[in-house]
């Protein structure tokens, strides 16, 4: 062995898996930065890796040399022949991962916990690279995502387990603005590379994603014939069929209906599911005929209330679903246009409401949950509209509109359902927000990888805490202080938590924040100020006899 030690272990730590070191090194023994000790397993050496959690200072220079701050401690020490080349010395406190076993692609902690007296290491980027990322880059399943915070840049790159990262769902949680739609940015384009080519589909509520389309000319996603298909799908392109709605998606897009009105549309949903039968077509017309007979029905009984209840029911469901082109009795997004391999779909929910989001995406997850548990059982055909025989994945940003804490809205069903049982299926799902305390809690905890960036909000950490298994409370700690691109990567799609540097994007990023200084100074640029005088100029009709300098025509 032939690196210097770093320190030496000095006892136990406050719990069964720490243990503390004394070191004079400041700058190498930082927060989130890893060591090992040698220890002998069933006859060999191995290398128990173990990553610092905190550090105190135990010896120092004395108060007084550091009171005048003109003066530098050491001149003030070397008057009075004080050795102070290193008087610093620091307990620091490590939790172990154990030793890496290939065999498991994974750690081992062997539980032998280092002797007081035996010498700590800095590991070298070499072992960091060999046994933190389960992948290694361009490897068919690889994710990169960036680096190790704690070393110089591209030093130890983190690679993620593409397998895993999707088939068990991920969460992205982080403040606004530290780049977490940057960060979902970056794991999209590295599923769409050569050598993942994956089948996603992105809801994007804000319009953010339309940058993709770099992806079909840039050079890093071409291989042989392979070119990645990007498409986007505006809010006036969205359709909903309405025979894929159910009886709840129509009452929450019918908020306070009276109890008879709720009693009416249940009869008349069974009724046409009856007569129709799940697996054929029926539209708006179809439903309002259903109440119609209701209603005939019910005039030859009772001319009275209960015919004006349905009367006032018809008016309704016209009302929302006569007037737009969301909601079509024949037309909606097929599920192999939304999905294929090697393709990734934006759906563009701005300028639509959050009560229609919330059906467009439970109506969504509903269909290509069925398709995948019919195709993988059997019960599809390959000209089948819902036949999808590949795994698919789907990232939703602002998740906690889909499965709100503390209230249910028509996704929550069918999001939880697909995270307890996507992963036999092949449906994948990543979620994001900037608010985890407002995210339901059995949905965050259902995220197997989580990428963790800056959250200075209490609730957000308790909810991280409460919620997260991979997030120890050492990360937590470290939340407040990461900057934009930092993030805490923790669970199945990595061998142990890390603190990565999110490497730059590879296309456009289309979340920028909008620079308002640089836009109020261009608003009095003299071209612009000549083209609004122009926009705002009142054309005015010549006379007959202006139009040709006096000359009749």
């Amino acid at each position: 062995m032939s690196e210097l030690p770093l320190g030496t272990v000095k006892g136990p730590g406050e719990s069964a898996h720490e243990y503390a070191f004394i070191t004079p090194d400041n700058r190498a023994s930082k927060v989130g930065e890893f060591v090992y000790y040698p220890v002998s397993v069933e006859g060999s050496e191995e290398l128990i890796l173990g990553k610092i959690t905190g550090k105190a200072i135990v010896r120092t220079l004395p108060d007084s040399f550091l009171a005048d701050p003109m003066i530098a401690p050491a001149e003030v020490a070397s008057l009075i022949g004080f050795d102070a080349e290193r008087p610093e010395l620091y307990e620091v406190t490590v939790a172990i991962a154990g030793y890496f076993d290939p065999r498991l692609s994974g750690f081992v902690n062997p539980r032998l916990m280092p002797d007081p007296g035996t010498r700590v290491y800095l590991a070298s980027d070499a072992l960091l690279t060999r046994v933190l990322s389960p992948k290694e880059q361009g490897q068919v399943g690889a994710a990169h995502l960036g680096s190790l915070l704690t070393r110089s840049p591209d030093a130890v790159p983190i690679v993620l387990d593409v397998k895993n990262l999707v088939s068990t769902h991920l969460a992205i949680l982080a403040s606004t603005g530290s780049g977490k739609s940057y960060t979902a940015g970056v794991l999209i384009e590295e599923l769409l590379k050569p050598h993942n080519r994956a089948a996603v589909l992105v809801i994007d509520p804000h319009g953010e994603y339309h940058t993709f389309r770099e992806f079909e000319s840039h050079p890093a996603f071409q291989q042989g014939g392979y070119r990645p298909r990007v498409r986007i799908i505006p809010h006036d392109q969205v359709r909903v069929r309405m025979s894929s709605l159910s009886e709840a998606d129509i009452k929450y897009l019918l908020p306070n209906l009276s109890e008879k009105m709720n009693a009416f549309l249940n009869k008349a949903f069974s009724r046409l599911k009856a007569n129709r039968g799940d697996s054929h077509l029926w539209g708006l017309p179809d439903l309002l005929r259903t109440l119609d007979a209701m209603r005939a029905d019910k005039a030859d009984d009772d001319p009275s209330s209960d015919a004006s209840t349905i009367e006032g029911l018809r008016w309704r469901l016209e009302d929302v679903f006569g007037r737009t082109k969301l909601f079509h009795d024949k037309d909606h997004n097929p599920l192999p246009e939304l999905f294929a391999p090697g393709q990734v779909t934006v759906i563009q929910l701005n300028e639509i409401s959050e009560r229609e989001q919330q059906v467009i995406v439970g109506t969504l997850l509903r269909r290509i949950n069925n398709a995948r548990m019919d195709t993988k059982n059997g019960k599809t055909h390959l000209h089948d509209e819902n036949h999808v025989p590949y795994p698919v994945f789907i990232l939703l940003e602002e998740a906690h509109r889909y499965a709100p804490a503390g209230a249910t809205v028509v996704s929550t069903g069918i999001l939880k359902q697909i995270l307890a049982e996507g992963r036999k299926f092949g449906v994948g799902v990543g979620l994001i927000t900037q608010r985890p305390g407002k995210l339901d809690s059995d949905v965050l905890s259902q995220c197997m990888t989580q990428f963790i960036m800056r959250i200075v909000n209490p609730i957000d950490q308790q909810t991280i805490a409460s919620s997260v298994e991979g997030a120890g409370r050492d990360l937590l700690d470290e939340l407040p202080a990461l900057t934009k691109g930092q993030v805490v990567v923790a669970g199945v799609a990595v061998n142990t938590p890390v603190l990565c540097q999110v490497r730059p994007r590879l296309t456009t990023h289309g979340g920028e924040t909008i620079d308002a200084p640089r836009e109020w100074l261009d608003y009095f640029e003299p071209q612009a100020a000549n083209a609004r005088e122009q926009d705002g100029a009142v054309l005015r009709t010549p006379r007959p006899t202006e139009r040709f300098k006096g000359y009749h025509i």
